[in-house]
């Protein structure tokens, strides 16, 4: 009892040359030199104030990276990344519901259509036409060019396996455009007006690339298979018509493209097309009339033919000489017969591994192997790809000549008592079949 009273009822007693050392010392310890102080009249305000459109920051950098025109950052991803930042009060509600919650997955962002071709070789054969022809419809549109109407669609169309699809995928990586593609098969729908709104959307995200300081393109494969009529048994339904007003609407006023229900004016960026064929005569008159569409018939010369021959098998160490000679036996062939042509090569000695390998331990090194089968070049000459060219000219040949639905859709053509079910013997296709 004595000791609580003593110690710890009675309080401590300093005086007052020790209550001046422990301040001095405790405003010493941690605290930064005194700055020097700045004449009155030397004192400025500064202000820092955010940059309007096409201004510079005044801040000259600081706050440069919020002005308008600069700022590149996802608002809906700063969302992401700013939960549990703040007391969970002002989150509002827990899940998808919450005000810190994405509306948008990062997936979202990345557009379904856009193609690259950084994996494509630079070595391979771009007919000089082709380029041209791409490169002007492409720097044209870009272009603002006075009181001069540029067509926004560029129709390229031609025989079949002539490299259309390829040459502009060469023509867009010499020109480093990553494109949007789509296909025929996206031009039509269960749901009438989806592959009209599918073409604006694609036109827009084509857009939002070149509004980020990069140029780039829509690319429509087989046009006129998707929005074209091919005879009269063809079926012409509301998204086929609606797929061509669609394009002649984007063709007449390109940097003001609009999805359905959004009608506000906003100008975006204008971005050229290009659209591949067969016939665009199967397409609906005024979408290919001259204001709207620069049409382009790819027809290859021998020299496009030799060039494209001579990429084809570079690999194989196949002279230029052999190269021409192949090109003038088969001069009615399309490009893409001598890229099947070489691979028509290659069946003996896949047939010889094959044989090796047996046919029931086949499927094991084929798929799922860490260690894929590695062939050797196969030596190619003149005469095994006269020999192997021929061969496909008498596949197409067969099926030129051996036409079986002229005769199935005749009446049933059964063997009977007299007749045969063999094709080459069938009464209707003695003779040639024509």
């Amino acid at each position: 009892t004595t000791y609580i009273r003593t110690h710890l009822l009675t309080p401590p007693i300093f005086s007052l040359q020790t209550y001046t050392v422990m301040l001095s010392s405790k405003s010493t310890v941690g605290a930064r030199p005194a700055a020097k102080a700045t004449p009155k009249t030397q004192r400025k305000l500064s202000v820092v104030a955010m940059a309007g459109p096409g201004q510079r920051s005044q801040s000259g950098g600081r706050w440069r990276g919020l002005d308008a025109g600069v700022d590149m950052s996802d608002d809906q991803q700063d969302i992401a990344r700013g939960r549990d930042m703040v007391d969970s009060k002002f989150q509002g509600f827990q899940g998808q519901a919450g005000t810190h919650n994405a509306i948008m997955s990062s997936t979202d962002y990345q557009s379904q259509g856009q193609r690259s071709f950084d994996n494509m070789l630079d070595d391979f054969y771009i007919s000089p036409s082709f380029l041209d022809k791409l490169t002007l419809h492409v720097a044209k549109n870009f272009l603002e060019l006075p009181k001069i109407k540029v067509p926004l669609i560029l129709g390229i169309w031609g025989g079949k396996g002539q490299g259309k699809t390829f040459q502009t995928s060469l023509a867009y990586k010499k020109l480093d455009i990553a494109p949007i593609v789509m296909s025929a098969g996206e031009l039509e729908s269960g749901n009438a007006g989806e592959p009209a709104k599918l073409v604006r959307q694609r036109y827009r995200e084509a857009s939002d690339v070149v509004k980020k300081g990069k140029m780039c393109s829509l690319f429509i494969n087989d046009l006129d298979a998707g929005a074209g009529r091919m005879g009269g048994s063809t079926q012409y339904t509301v998204n086929n018509q609606m797929v061509n007003a669609t394009l002649m609407n984007i063709a007449d006023n390109p940097t003001n493209v609009q999805l359905p229900g959004n009608y506000q004016v906003e100008e975006i960026p204008r971005v050229p097309v290009v659209a591949t064929g067969n016939d665009f005569s199967t397409l609906y008159a005024p979408l290919i009339r001259d204001g709207r569409m620069e049409k382009f018939y790819w027809n290859p010369t021998r020299e496009d033919r030799i060039g494209v021959a001579l990429g084809i098998f570079k690999e194989d160490n196949v002279t230029r000489q052999d190269i021409e000679m192949l090109v003038d036996q088969f001069p009615g062939q399309s490009i893409d017969f001598f890229g099947a042509l070489r691979a028509r090569v290659y069946d003996d000695v896949i047939r010889q591994w094959i044989d090796t390998t047996s046919i029931e331990g086949m499927g094991a090194l084929l798929v799922n192997n860490r260690n894929p089968v590695q062939f050797p070049t196969v030596s190619m000459n003149s005469q095994t790809l006269m020999q192997y060219g021929s061969m496909l000219v008498q596949e197409q040949d067969n099926i030129k000549r051996v036409q079986l639905a002229d005769s199935y859709l005749d009446g049933a053509v059964l063997a009977g008592s007299d007749g045969s079910s063999v094709p080459e013997q069938a009464p209707s296709l003695i003779g040639g079949g024509f």
